[in-house]
């Protein structure tokens, strides 16, 4: 028989070859690897939320991420997250947050389109 292959075996068990592996959830919501200069990146993204408008800002302080998330989103009235270590607000809202990290003393750069 031409078209049989081995799936068991009793001495290596599955036989089967693994499915290749697909992308990840996590690493396709990370987006692209940021260098870590100490500048803060501020994108807008629409992939993967129904065609909604996120503000994303990535490169904070692990350790300031929630208080800047919480104060953005009082600034623009505006709910939002931190996922991934990524500040998420709703909404396009790129130049507002830069101008407002800027004041904070962070180093800010729009980035995306």
């Amino acid at each position: 028989m031409s078209n049989s292959r081995l799936v068991y075996s009793t001495e290596g068990g599955d036989r089967r070859t693994p499915p290749p592996p697909k992308r990840g959830a996590a690493a396709a919501r990370r987006g692209p690897e940021l260098p870590n200069d100490g500048i803060v990146r501020v994108f807008r993204d629409k992939g993967r939320r129904g065609g909604k408008v996120v503000t994303v800002v990535r490169g904070l302080p692990a350790a300031d991420a929630a208080g800047v998330a919480s104060d953005l989103k009082r600034h623009c009235g505006s709910g939002g997250a931190v996922k991934d270590g990524a500040v998420e607000i709703q909404g396009d809202h790129r130049e507002k947050i830069a101008a407002r990290l800027e004041t904070q003393g962070y180093r800010v750069k729009l980035a995306g389109g």
